[in-house]
């Protein structure tokens, strides 16, 4: 039976241990990423995480979460926008499809039977 409990609290330690490694790594990047605070703001929170760590990782949720919270979610927000961005530069629509398949079937590079292939697979993608 003390087998069972040691490794039942070995699974338990081990969750704690990686969640609390998620966090401090959500604040790293937290800290790195915000650019109001300055270097010397910066260093002294650096220097509170690695003296007493999991003190320095309440405080810091306590005093920027709101903040942190926000900046993610900023990030999130402009990569959402820059994805958006890049997909409707190089998606093409089907009528822009059509029109290139047009201008080869007008200059004899592709058939009829070809231009209507790449019609209906011009108009069958959403």
């Amino acid at each position: 039976m003390s087998t069972f409990w040691h490794w039942f609290w070995l699974v338990i330690e081990i969750f704690l241990l990686l969640t609390y490694l998620t966090v401090l790594f959500q604040i790293f990047g937290d800290l790195f990423r915000d650019r109001s605070t300055g270097g010397l703001t910066k260093a002294l929170w650096l220097l509170l995480l690695f003296v007493a760590p999991l003190l320095g990782a309440l405080i810091y949720l306590l005093v920027r979460g709101k903040g942190m919270a926000e900046r993610s979610a900023a990030v999130a927000e402009r990569t959402k926008a820059a994805a958006d961005a890049y997909i409707r530069e190089v998606a093409a629509s089907p009528a822009q499809e059509i029109a290139q398949a047009k201008q080869l079937l007008d200059a004899g590079t592709i058939t009829q039977d070809e231009f209507a292939g790449l019609k209906a697979k011009a108009l069958a993608t959403p």
